[in-house]
Order: structure tokens, then sequence, then C-alpha cells
């Protein structure tokens, strides 16, 4: 290790495994922690959409101060307060100081954010798509096992020891990171005026909002998933806390297979195929899961079953989406990294919150499965619209 030189692969997915892992390792507990805090499910959900809801502000201000100052120090300055926000978490002695701490606990997105962005600092297009699939399939292990340990987590010790798992392996990556990420990135001259004085030059690319488009609603089925699969799960299903975390665990398979096809092919089939394909299989999952609820069988391993297919879909599509609204403009990756994230993460939070408020009046399982189905579509339409612009300024 060398943080003078630019960073080993398993730095990168441990950064942004972090971020995966915070987000997703406590939803098993989400009941159990409603009755702690003596409030109301929908309440409780809000520590997921409030969390995106951070992360989408972040990210839109995390590119261009790591394209002013650099990846590394705002990355080290991320996890610090990342952990100082997970204490907070814990010890927090109401449902509104814990949804704060948690809003705060979002900065850890510089992870995710930074991650991407160093890579494409490192790589030219197709290769970053190829190097951001291996990224990410590494980052999916995480998420795949977090819920599983998180449920059983609860079931032993309480809720509390998902968050103290979380502040120490902050502090493992802190460390991590202090050793191996060495600056990728030229430090720039620009003030932050002149920062944020280049959004639209991207704000005016039709491709970058296609690409940003495409992830979003591809992701958004991933994150109404989030929001309304532990209502289900528990409550429909009638599901344990570790039987729930242990379901969960189906998308993340799903993802981190799409993440190795991401990986191998891309370079061979290009991003647009790539995500193309992606976001058809996105809206196959929703589409049979209704289907065979319709017909009657209505049963948990049915509907997450079936959710292997979204997360192969969003495995191949959103790696290539973002290579591909980082490469519109290569001088502003950072910045495209950030308001991109910012646009994909917002529309997630948006949707998560949307599945928590309409899976409480007795309708099953079929608001979030409709929610699913509807964002993958519209995510086959956005990526159909950026491949015929494509085709448009290319003239091919």
């Amino acid at each position: 290790m060398d943080r003078s030189t630019p960073p080993h692969i398993f730095t990168l997915i441990v950064l942004t495994g972090l971020g995966a892992l915070s987000m997703n390792i406590f939803l098993p507990s989400l009941p159990a922690m409603s009755e702690h805090f003596s409030t109301d499910y929908r309440v409780m959900q809000l520590s997921v959409a409030l969390y995106l809801a951070g992360s989408a502000v972040l990210q839109i201000v995390v590119g261009p101060i790591s394209d002013r100052y650099g990846r590394r120090p705002v990355l080290l300055w991320g996890i610090g307060i990342f952990l100082v926000a997970t204490l907070g978490c814990i010890l927090a002695p109401t449902i509104e100081v814990f949804l704060a701490f948690r809003m705060l606990q979002a900065v850890v997105v510089v992870g995710l954010v930074l991650g991407r962005a160093v890579v494409r600092d490192m790589y030219p297009q197709d290769q970053a798509a190829s190097q951001i699939g291996y990224v990410t399939m590494g980052m999916a292990v995480v998420p795949m096992i977090g819920p599983a340990i998180g449920g059983v987590l609860d079931e032993t010790l309480g809720w509390q020891a998902n968050f103290w798992m979380l502040a120490i392996l902050g502090m493992l990556v802190m460390a991590l990171t202090w050793r191996d990420l060495g600056e990728t990135a030229a430090r720039g001259s620009e003030s932050f005026t002149e920062q944020f004085a280049q959004y639209p030059e991207l704000f005016a690319s039709r491709r970058f909002w296609g690409y940003c488009l495409t992830a979003a609603f591809a992701s958004g089925a991933f994150f109404a998933f989030l929001g309304g699969a532990p209502y289900v799960g528990s409550e429909v299903f009638g599901l344990s806390a570790s039987l729930v975390g242990l379901y969960f665990g189906t998308a993340a398979v799903g993802y981190f297979f799409g993440s190795y096809v991401s990986g191998r092919y891309s370079m061979r089939v290009g991003i647009n195929g790539m995500v193309l394909w992606g976001s058809i299989l996105s809206a196959t999952g929703p589409l049979l899961t209704l289907l065979l609820f319709l017909l009657g069988f209505k049963t948990a391993l049915v509907f997450f079953g079936l959710m292997t297919i979204v997360g192969i879909g969003n495995g191949m599509v959103l790696p290539n989406a973002t290579s591909g609204m980082l490469s519109v403009r290569p001088h502003l990756a950072g910045t495209a990294s950030g308001l991109g994230g910012a646009i994909t993460i917002g529309g997630g939070a948006a949707l998560s919150a949307l599945a928590g408020a309409l899976l409480t009046g007795g309708n099953g399982a079929y608001p979030l499965i409709l929610i699913m189905l509807v964002t993958s579509l519209l995510a086959v339409g956005a990526i159909l619209y950026t491949m015929q612009r494509e085709r448009r300024v290319t003239g091919t």
C-alpha cells in the first residue's frame, strides 16, 4: 500500500460498499425500531428516504469540492463525519434525533461518488465501465449479506448492534483509505462559483440527462424495494427479521451477477447495449411478479425470488450508465458523478418514501410491484431516447 499512488481496486470496493451497507444493514430492524421509538412504520421508514435525500443533496457539492481539492481529503473527511453520525444514531433518545443523525450518515456517499470518479480518472470510457462493473460487483457482496447479518444482530443484540457494526467497519475503512488511496485528480484552480458555473454545460447535454434518467428509473425500482420490502416481508408475509434479511439478499445476488456481466462484457458490447438489456431485465422482474400474483401465487418466495432479475438488470445498467454520464464531459468527471448521483439518488428517495406511504392500505404487495414495474419501463424509454440522440450527434 502506498498513499502516493492510485488505490488498489479492493480499496474502492470497500469505500463504495460501506455506503451500501449503511443503507441496508438495519432494514430488517425497522419494525423493532418503530416499537423502540414508539412511532409509526411510515415515520420509521423515513430513515431510508431521508438518508437517500441527504445523499442526493450531498452529491451535488461533493463532486465540485473533489474537483477543486482532490478525491483523497474529501473521502477522509467524509468518513470521519460518518463515524460521528453513526454514534449519534446509537445514542439518539428520540426518533427526531435519530432521523437527524441518520440524514448526516449520508455523508458516506463520498465513497460511492468519488470511488466512481477515481475509476474515471484512471481509465477511458468503455474500460471505466468495465472497472466500475467490477467495483460494484464487489460492492454487491456487502449488501448481499448485510441485511441477513442485520436481522441476526437485531434478534440477538438489538437494533443498535447494526450501527455499532457500521462504526467499527467505518474506522477500518478510514484506516485503509489513509494508507492506500493516493490522489488521482489534478487539483483545480477554479473557485466554487466557477465550479458550479460549469453545471449548465452538463445540463445542456441531452445525453447526460438520458444516462441520468435511465440510472434514476432503473435504480428507482431497487430503492422502492428497499423502502417497501421490510413492510411486505414482516406484515404481508409474516416473516421474522432474520428471514426478511435473508430474503433481501436475493436482489443483491442478482446485482452481483449483473455487475459481473458489466465487468466482463461492457468493452465488447458497448455501454448503450448493456444499459438497454439491463433495463429490459429490470422491467421483467416486477412484470413476472405481477402476473404470478394475479394468478394466485402470492408467496414470499415469488416476490423476493424474482427480485433477483431486477438486481441483475441494475447491475448491468448502473455501471454503464454511470460511465456514460461521466464521459459526456470527461473534464467534469467529479462534478458529473456528483450531479448524476444526486439525480439518481434523489429519485430513489422519492420512490422509497412513496412505497412506504402506499404500503399501509391493505393492498398487500401490489403498490410496490406496480411502482417497480412503471419505473423500470421508464428506464427502457430513457435509454432508447439516449441511443437515438447519440446516433444523431455522431451521425451513425
